[in-house]
């Protein structure tokens, strides 16, 4: 244990800190988040799929099924009214074929009393810029609509309503801002906590450019919630890699730092003086020279 005493480190114990916290936010703000967002891609785009197949509904049938729900977005319904005379309110900031441009919402009495807002469809600003042009009143008499329920968009506090131009004018499709806007109740359409609206269909009495159906993709979502998981399981792998990889320097350098052993010197045998060779005596070497007597 005492080799790991390193980890109490200031340094160390602020990295292990912003790994955990990493790996905390990864496995419940970051992936959860990009998932969920699948999740709600897919939803909507089930609803699309299955509103193109199915064929229309009486709107008074969504708004007696309070039950419906989110479950009623998207979903296709006819309404049989008129329009309320001098209802013209205009969403700003809109584009249409890439230039500036409105949506122009209206408000529509039911036979049976009630009230709808209803999004008219997409209108181009004056050449390019972003000066609404003059919008054609919605048609007299009662009229049979066709369209998509749609969520409203809620509101932002510092975006208030206004008028310009001539027209009311708003930054987003709130039944209830709405109301407010044009002094008169209008009913949400079941569609979400913030009640809905009607979008028209293209063709439709009184319609202009209805918004494109967004397209049916997934999107990246789910990628990205998979990345963030793996990226919670690397970090914490990553600080151990980290952990093992100080532990080897260490050792390397605590070996380095060791004295290497002394080795014996291995003993030299002792010097022997070269054995001189006897000399013959005299009586050898005549012996050897003359020949020794036989007699």
């Amino acid at each position: 244990m005492r080799r790991l005493t390193f980890l109490l480190r200031p340094s160390w114990l602020i990295l292990a800190a912003l790994v955990a916290a990493f790996a905390y936010l990864c496995f419940t703000v970051l992936a959860p988040w990009q998932l969920g967002k699948n999740t709600a891609t897919e939803h909507r785009n089930q609803l699309i799929a299955d509103s193109v197949r199915a064929d229309p509904v009486d709107v008074t049938t969504v708004l007696d099924d309070t039950a419906s729900g989110d479950h009623s977005e998207w979903r296709r319904v006819t309404a049989t009214g008129s329009y309320l005379p001098d209802s013209t309110v205009l969403v700003r900031l809109r584009h249409l074929d890439g230039a500036p441009g409105y949506a122009v919402l209206a408000a529509f009495r039911l036979t049976d009393g009630r009230t709808l807002l209803v999004d008219r469809g997409l209108v181009a600003g004056v050449d390019g810029t972003s000066r609404p042009p003059q919008i054609q009143q919605a048609p007299e008499g009662e009229q049979r609509l066709e369209g998509r329920i749609r969520m409203s968009e809620g509101v932002s506090a510092d975006k208030t309503p206004l008028t310009q131009d001539g027209y009311r004018q708003v930054y987003s499709i709130d039944t209830a801002q709405e109301s407010e806007v044009l002094g008169q109740p209008l009913t949400p359409i079941p569609a979400g906590e913030r009640g809905g609206y009607l979008e028209l269909s293209e063709n439709q009495p009184g319609a202009f450019t209805p918004s494109p159906l967004p397209q049916l993709d997934a999107g990246p979502y789910l990628s990205y919630g998979l990345q963030w998981l793996a990226f919670g399981v690397m970090a914490p792998l990553g600080l151990g890699y980290f952990v093992y990889a100080e532990l080897r320097e260490r050792r390397k350098e605590k070996a380095a730092a060791q004295p290497a052993p002394i080795e014996p010197t291995p003993t030299e045998p002792a010097a022997t003086e070269p054995t001189t060779p006897a000399q013959p005596t005299t009586e050898a070497r005549l012996a050897d020279r003359y020949g020794r007597n036989r007699s």
